[in-house]
């Protein structure tokens, strides 16, 4: 037998960075899920935004800035292409035009996925997205544990009298048993609202909520720590609203909040993620046509990474 080979990021010594494959760190495409450990996927959606629109341009920005990220953590020592075969399978072709029916193709397409037991990493688009792939990952894991980080609690009830928006997703994911309130987290809430609701609903529900307020001058490594404890065994999903962070580091999305959560504060939640058993993640709301630096997506990019880099399976270098 011979040892598994697994696919490398094209390297800035084999090809200069500005080109190359316009995929997610420059690795090769694949057209399915099959045969993979682990794959990035985009869903250019942002037709559930109730404020900027622009985050159907999110998973091509974010590929183009994810050429500057290299294979190997430097700070975490994992080496996540030594031992997961992963590729990006492009883009869910959604319907532009119809909300209701691009909520049953990303969950179709989440199905395929899942059924291959590949992990999705998920380039966003807009929050509505988390829903159908929730639908989809529940079907095989049962109610999931979620670590939510995030500006807005997303539990509203309806938004111009619709259910389905990117205002609403955790809302119906509870309601519909598809996640496991107790082992669930909302990390970053913060700003004004409309009644003391916004928070307290999911908190009513067994939810654990930690305002940015809460999060303000520390670091969340303690925070995690307490989280992978109260969590303990079963699946968990990180969905990560980069408006979650301030906008000060990341402006270029839909619905930006002041006082929010810091870079490394969002590297210390990701990887206190680590020795969880995590079944994928995304990374949403990124709207390009608001940052036109590309910080918003060379940010993106490199969290998804760290995403990779908690899965199970992954080597650490010593």
């Amino acid at each position: 037998m011979t040892d598994r080979s697994f696919n490398q990021p094209l390297g800035g010594n084999a090809m200069p960075r500005f080109g190359g494959p316009a995929t997610m760190m420059r690795l090769p495409a694949a057209s399915s899920p099959a045969g993979l450990d682990a794959c990035f996927v985009g869903v250019p959606f942002d037709i559930g935004t109730s404020n900027r629109s622009g985050a159907r341009f999110g998973p091509r920005q974010i590929r183009a800035e994810s050429c500057l990220l290299r294979p190997y953590n430097m700070a975490t020592r994992a080496a996540p292409f030594d031992s997961l075969q992963v590729a990006d399978i492009g883009d869910v072709a959604i319907n532009t035009f119809n909300l209701l029916d691009s909520l049953k193709i990303i969950e179709a397409a989440y199905d395929v996925i899942a059924a291959s037991g590949a992990c999705p990493l998920t380039m966003g688009g807009d929050h509505t997205i988390v829903l159908p792939i929730l639908r989809a990952l529940a079907k095989k894991h049962g109610p999931i544990g979620i670590v939510h980080i995030d500006a807005h609690a997303d539990i509203n009830d309806d938004m111009f009298g619709e259910r389905y928006a990117h205002g609403t997703p955790f809302r119906r994911a509870i309601e519909e048993g598809l996640i496991a309130p107790k082992r669930m987290v909302q990390i970053g809430l913060r700003g004004t609202g409309y009644t003391a609701e916004d928070f307290d609903w999911p908190r009513s529900h067994g939810v654990r909520v930690v305002a940015a307020e809460e999060c303000w001058y520390k670091s969340l490594a303690p925070l995690m720590d307490e989280v992978r404890e109260s969590f303990g065994r079963g699946p968990v999903y990180i969905t990560f609203d980069i408006d979650g962070l301030d906008p000060s580091c990341a402006p270029g999305t839909g619905t930006p909040e002041v006082g929010g959560l810091t870079t490394v504060q969002g590297l210390e939640i990701i990887r206190g993620c680590r020795g969880m058993d995590v079944i994928g993640g995304d990374l949403v709301e990124v709207a390009p046509p608001y940052d036109a630096s590309g910080n918003t997506s060379l940010l993106a990019a490199n969290l998804l990474y760290e995403m990779l880099c908690v899965l199970p399976g992954v080597n650490y270098r010593a």
